[in-house]
């Protein structure tokens, strides 16, 4: 079985931030968690680097669109790995064979009726590269997103037959309800499909950086959809002398925000009908990660540098706060205070003192040895069905969701400590046996919990198993009472208070 997974390709205008880090974060959660059960997974992310904005921004710097394209292209690629990030390909839209199967692609769309030559005229974001509907303009004819004032252009342009397609996605969304998600995302899609679809440029002819249309080379594809073509063109490249689409295509899950859901969730599945080519199962729309009340974005200057935080408190805090601070899916507020209080009060108290607790307590009173005992039938009521519950909010993107439903059991698991109190039982030497019980179900508790959280905090979940002797990452292994465990390991602290700013 195959799980395909996307990112949005990332745009080359500037360098990365901390929103670009998140939906990148996400990808990788639903990715590991995936190869846990047992899946063949594909994991694409990549830059867009055609396009108006790159190349004003290139002809502001006096340097050539593709040299900033090299440039920006390096940091994004640079900063998966900081991540954790595990993706299996990262595709930039300056590939030469992604160029080729975009005119391939584009060509057939052509061939088989959907696009025919004329001229627009309307409101242009130079920043969104996009053209906005009357009613998409905020007042004082400004962009909504990035507040810039619009500019009145006319072009002479050729056009995708969006029109043609108003029935088959309206049947579309009827039959499948779960296409796209969240419900308001579906509904603000549908909304925009039932207002009446008009037809698109596909071409520009007054730029030159982009993807020379192959019928006409004095224009070049407009850059959304060489871009939208990039989940499909990948997989032809993507590993050396093998093309992967028939193994690998459709996607599972797209993820993206909410800032391009039009073109992902109108565009992209017409693009793709014209093209007599599958639609993606899951288009998966993410919120924004809002500083001083307003998106994170290089061009407005609020952002967070994701660098640094890793370089503070580790790549894994990071994953942990993002998807824990913010319910996926929803807009939500980050901040370094925010930040601060869940690495101290979650990962550092709840998890790391019950890791450094679980295997301080097997070390004193058992030499590290986990016994044979039969475990607590009351705790493994607890966790019974525990992978099952994570797995059925993964096929959901409900990746805080899945995160909470293991979290109340790393509470339980601390509740249990102080309800058993094995330092007393330790001291009484008829209650022996009931010590083995205990320390053997938290030990088995926590190797439990930390299979299921190794998509979110990888290094450190690894680093514990490993301190647990029971290094296996797989779903299945998951289930408490799978076991494994027969001697302990020291372990320090996965989660160093120091990390954090003293208050002096």
């Amino acid at each position: 079985m195959t799980f395909y997974i996307t990112t949005p390709i990332y745009y080359v205008n500037a360098a990365p931030h901390l929103g670009h880090a998140y939906t990148t974060i996400a990808a990788d959660v639903m990715a590991r968690h995936h190869r846990q059960r047992g899946e063949e997974v594909f994991f694409l992310t990549g830059t867009d680097e055609h396009g108006e904005p790159v190349a004003d921004a290139a002809h502001a710097l006096g340097i050539e669109p593709q040299q900033l394209a090299d440039r920006n292209a390096a940091r994004f690629e640079a900063l998966l790995p900081l991540l954790e990030a595990t993706n299996d390909f990262f595709i930039r839209t300056t590939d030469a064979a992604h160029e080729a199967r975009v005119q391939s692609v584009l060509a057939r769309v052509r061939d088989n009726g959907f696009v025919y030559q004329g001229t627009y005229e309307g409101w242009y974001c130079p920043r969104c590269a996009d053209f906005k509907p009357e009613n998409e303009i905020d007042p004082g004819n400004l962009c909504p997103i990035h507040h810039v004032e619009l500019t009145r252009e006319q072009e002479d342009s050729y056009f995708f037959k969006l029109s043609a397609f108003q029935e088959r996605l309206e049947s579309l969304y009827a039959e499948r309800e779960d296409f796209v998600a969240p419900r308001s995302r579906y509904n603000e899609a549908l909304s925009f499909i039932r207002s009446g679809l008009r037809d698109v440029p596909l071409t520009r002819h007054r730029l030159t950086w982009g993807v020379q249309v192959p019928w006409d080379h004095d224009h070049v594809f407009y850059v959304w959809f060489d871009a939208l073509l990039n989940y499909y063109t990948a997989l032809s490249y993507a590993r050396e002398g093998q093309d992967l689409t028939d193994a690998t295509w459709p996607p599972d899950y797209h993820l993206i925000a909410k800032d391009i859901l039009r073109f992902h969730a109108v565009y992209w599945p017409a693009l793709l009908m014209a093209a007599e080519l599958e639609l993606p199962e899951h288009i998966f729309v993410h919120g924004y990660l809002l500083m001083e009340g307003e998106k994170m974005s290089k061009s407005l200057g609020n952002v967070l540098d994701p660098v640094a935080v890793i370089e503070r408190f580790g790549a894994d805090a990071l994953r942990f706060y993002l998807l824990r601070e913010v319910p996926f899916g929803q807009d939500g507020t980050v901040s370094t205070l925010a930040f601060e209080t869940r690495y101290e009060a979650e990962l550092a108290n709840d998890l790391g003192n019950l890791a450094s607790r679980t295997i301080g307590m097997l070390t004193r009173y058992r030499d590290g040895v986990v016994s044979s005992s039969e475990l607590d039938t009351s705790l493994a009521a607890e966790f019974a069905g525990l992978p099952q519950r994570v797995a059925a909010h993964f096929d959901r993107a409900e990746l805080t969701l899945g995160l909470e439903e293991i979290w109340q059991r790393v509470r339980r698991l601390n509740r249990y400590v102080e309800e058993q109190t094995p330092w007393r039982l330790a001291s009484e030497p008829d209650r022996q046996g009931d010590l083995d019980r205990v320390l053997a179900s938290l030990a088995e508790g926590l190797r439990s919990v930390t299979v299921l959280l190794w998509p979110y905090l990888p290094g450190s979940c690894e680093r514990l198993l490993a301190a647990l002797g029971a290094p296996e990452l797989s779903l299945a292994d998951a289930m408490f009472g799978a076991g494994g465990i027969g001697r302990v390991a020291p372990i320090g602290p996965l989660f160093p208070k120091e990390a954090a700013p003293s208050d002096d």
